[in-house]
């Protein structure tokens, strides 16, 4: 495997042309949408947009990026981009951390110091790992992707090979969104390769083609969280629809319009984290901006979007028909405010689970919004398998 360092490295043509198209945006006319019951509301979208071509700087945050060691390479024809962090302990655990949509691997950026670094952080070394953290085939930096087929099955075969070409025959997992069902199908079909496996979301590795949790698994006491379920398949997955079905239609329209982008990717945003309407208790404005900014200067909108696509039109296929589904030992969290929470009635079936951990705050963003939580039950699960 041809490993290259990697540094990000924006050209200022890209940034200049970026600012134009910023300066002659056509505002979409909006009412009656104070609690973006429609959308984006247009009144704070052209606040933040105000301050993305006035006031944030691409440069401070691609210094800030550059901090840590970056690699690209290329596996089955497809290219990634990666960070490769190394532990500082006496035995660091290699673990791979991957990201999900409308993510990037940035997301992941609070946890990184405390985990490969505990004891500048006030940890204990002992619980140090050794980091990798992938884009995601066709996200960010992971490009361009020109391969199709590629999906969170093929991407779980790509990290087994990245890790071996890392040195790494065995590793531990952890992910969210896409990640959670990347890591799921590592514990599923290289159990004998991983240590364990760490995800915040749990769902059926054959969702994307109609597997789901049976109604039976609830019981009287998981009446909130199957309403919350409901809630969410009912009213929240539009975007599901048409990434799955036709995503080069949207990939037109939001690889050519940074403000069509920027509502694309911030609606979920807000929709999807625990911030009560708030979008800017959980982020930033720069941080909202530097993740529109890595889907924009890479022109990868359209990839990300695909994998919807790859995933529902090349169903999960099972490596084997035992139970539990995933054979790895497994840690799950479920934070309050995430998509959706199963109960663990089904999860103590489907998953080799050793650890569940429910968490009053936080959203599907878990890594950013709630930092400290993963940090501490990735340490609290790893130890144990150390």
């Amino acid at each position: 495997m041809d490993v290259k360092p990697f540094t990000v490295a924006v050209d200022d043509a890209t940034l200049t042309d970026l600012k134009q198209r910023l300066e002659r945006t056509r505002w979409a006319d909006d009412f009656g949408n104070d609690a973006w019951q429609y959308g984006t509301s247009t009144a704070y979208l052209k606040e933040l947009v105000a301050y993305w071509r006035d006031h944030y700087d691409w440069r401070q945050h691609e210094k800030a990026i550059n901090a840590w060691p970056h690699f690209k390479t290329v596996i089955d024809e497809v290219p990634i981009h990666f960070m490769h962090i190394r532990g500082k302990g006496p035995k660091p655990v290699p673990l791979i951390v991957t990201h999900g949509w409308p993510w990037t691997f940035w997301d992941f950026h609070k946890i990184l110091g405390p985990l490969s670094d505990p004891a500048a952080y006030g940890g204990d070394s002992a619980d140090a790992f050794d980091l990798v953290v992938p884009s995601l085939p066709g996200y960010g930096f992971s490009s361009p992707l020109r391969k199709t087929g590629v999906n969170y099955t093929t991407t779980a075969d790509l990290w087994v090979k990245l890790m071996e070409g890392l040195g790494y025959p065995r590793f531990a997992a952890h992910g969210s969104d896409w990640g959670a069902f990347v890591s799921a199908q590592l514990g599923h079909k290289y159990a004998d390769r991983l240590i364990g496996t760490h995800f915040t979301i749990m769902v059926p590795l054959d969702m994307m083609t109609g597997g789901v949790v049976s109604a039976e698994d609830f019981g009287p006491e998981d009446a909130e969280r199957k309403a919350k379920n409901d809630a969410f398949w009912l009213g929240e997955t539009g975007y599901f629809a048409l990434q799955a079905s036709k995503p080069h239609t949207l990939a037109l329209a939001l690889n050519d319009s940074p403000v069509g982008l920027c509502s694309w990717l911030v609606e979920k945003r807000r929709t999807w984290s625990d911030c009560d309407g708030d979008v800017e208790k959980r982020f930033s404005k720069d941080d909202l901006l530097t993740t529109v900014m890595i889907y924009w200067v890479t022109q990868t909108f359209g990839t990300s979007a695909r994998f919807y696509y790859e995933s529902t039109h090349n169903p999960w296929q099972p490596s084997h028909n035992r139970m539990p589904v995933v054979e790895a030992p497994t840690a799950t969290t479920a934070f309050a405010g995430e998509l959706v929470i199963p109960p663990r009635k089904w999860a103590e079936r489907y998953y080799n689970l050793k650890r569940f951990t429910p968490f009053p705050r936080g959203g599907h963003f878990a890594a950013a919004e709630e930092p400290q939580a993963i940090i501490d039950d990735v340490r609290a699960f790893y130890r144990t398998l150390r």
